[in-house]
């Protein structure tokens, strides 16, 4: 779900029986809750705005920052075919999964 143009996560959690959002790419937490769609837009709204009114009070970034580096654990075969598929294709196998994710988001 996207709320000014920040996106969250929606998960139903029965326990509550409410819908639970969640921003991501936020450097701290900006959770709401509502039982309905209009709910959550109100409710995420109310949320993100003092969410991020706390981090410019306290001078905090409120965003995450990524290096562009992460670790990947996959089965050695899954490796070994991904390493023959990017040579087959002229690529390192960093620019064959970097390619592959780019296609998948």
């Amino acid at each position: 779900m996207m709320i000014n143009e920040h996106r969250a996560v929606i998960k139903y959690d029965p326990d509550i029986e409410m819908f639970r959002g969640e921003f991501i790419n936020l450097s701290g937490g900006a959770d709401f809750y509502a039982s309905d769609v209009d709910g959550l837009k109100k409710q995420g709204e109310l949320s993100l705005k003092v969410y991020l009114d706390a981090c410019k009070e306290k001078g905090v970034e409120p965003y995450k920052s990524y290096s562009g580096r992460f670790n990947l654990r996959i089965p050695a075969d899954l490796h070994a075919a991904a390493v023959t598929a990017a040579s087959a294709q002229g690529k390192s196998l960093n620019e064959f999964i970097a390619d592959a994710v780019a296609e998948c988001v």
